[in-house]
């Protein structure tokens, strides 16, 4: 055992995660194998692991995000475009949201918790989440004016590339983005079941919600640390797009871009996007100058010890890098 795997896991401890807690965290740096520490069981009794498929959560916002940017670079998806012109049908405010203002959470649509009143049954998949946005007959807020974090803008968005790509989503990231880059254990989950063979299921009462584009991607550690790998390295070619900060429609600069945070940590600029469910705790940073990136999946979690966790690994990998 390394140095660095044994402060790593002691990382763990201190951040109040016990041996019987399932919890996978890894470290990769520039011309390193990575650093892997994983304790506790899954909830069917396997121990976790590097290897372990689990719910990505919000993590998939970047990847929703990553395919919109592909269809930029091929001319097939305008960002000054309107939401209405994708999704016909659509409420007369959908004129003045732009795609844009999805991607970097301006486009000032109701509230998460107004969504989920008005969705049928707890219908939790992406027609259902459309279906709630068309009963809302105004807008509260002026697209373009505010950043407000919203799971639904980023329904819309896959909504979005399917229309534009003209396949579903699942196929298109799995032919753009998971098969070039190895990540052969990440796929979008549609259902109808409510987790993909193999993996890890939530904690009942509340499995993953089959909403795609805000979450919806089933993942391991290995493959979301080959994901930070080739965004440092632009192995798509579309990582500086995707690290460019939004502006509001006045041009006020905010700290979100392309389905990932934008913060300083020690000096340095790091990309960085947590993910959370009844039941999951995730975060994943990378600082593409120093091609270093953490990440770790906790399941059975519900508290609040991501980010202190976060940042004493990033610390941890920038003294090692």
């Amino acid at each position: 055992m390394s140095e660095l795997h044994r402060r790593a896991a002691a990382l763990l401890s201190e951040a109040g995660y016990g041996d019987e807690e399932p919890i996978v965290a890894g470290i990769h740096r520039r011309g390193a194998p990575p650093v892997l520490v994983a304790r506790g069981a899954a909830s069917g009794g396997e121990p976790m692991s590097a290897t372990t498929v689990v719910y990505a959560a919000s993590l998939s916002k970047q990847m929703t995000a990553a395919c919109a940017a592909l269809l930029v670079q091929d001319g097939a998806l305008d960002m000054e475009s309107s939401l209405s012109r994708w999704l016909p049908g659509s409420p007369g405010w959908a004129d003045d949201v732009r795609i844009r203002h999805l991607v970097h959470h301006t486009a000032g649509l109701p509230l998460d918790a107004e969504i989920d009143g008005r969705l049928d049954a707890a219908d939790r998949t992406t027609p259902g989440v459309v279906r709630a946005l068309t009963r809302f007959p105004a807008l509260e807020r002026r697209p373009g004016t505010g950043h407000v974090y919203s799971n639904a803008g980023y329904v819309c968005l896959a909504a979005v590339v399917e229309r534009a790509s003209g396949l579903p989503l699942p196929g298109f990231a799995r032919d753009r983005l998971f098969t070039p880059l190895g990540m052969a254990a990440t796929r979008y989950w549609p259902g109808p079941g409510p987790t993909p063979e193999g993996a890890a299921p939530l904690v009942r009462p509340r499995p993953a919600p089959l909403s795609l584009g805000d979450g919806g991607v089933w993942t391991t550690l290995d493959d979301l640390l080959r994901w930070s790998q080739a965004l440092n390295a632009d192995e798509l070619g579309i990582s500086p797009l995707m690290q460019t900060p939004g502006r509001l429609d006045d041009g006020t600069p905010i700290d979100y871009a392309w389905g990932m945070g934008v913060r300083s940590h020690a000096g340095h600029i790091v990309y960085r996007h947590g993910g959370g469910w009844t039941g999951l705790r995730a975060m994943q940073a990378r600082i593409p100058g120093l091609d270093v990136s953490v990440a770790f999946i906790a399941i059975r979690d519900d508290t609040d010890r991501r980010v202190p966790l976060l940042d004493a690994l990033l610390d941890v990998a920038i003294r090692t890098s």
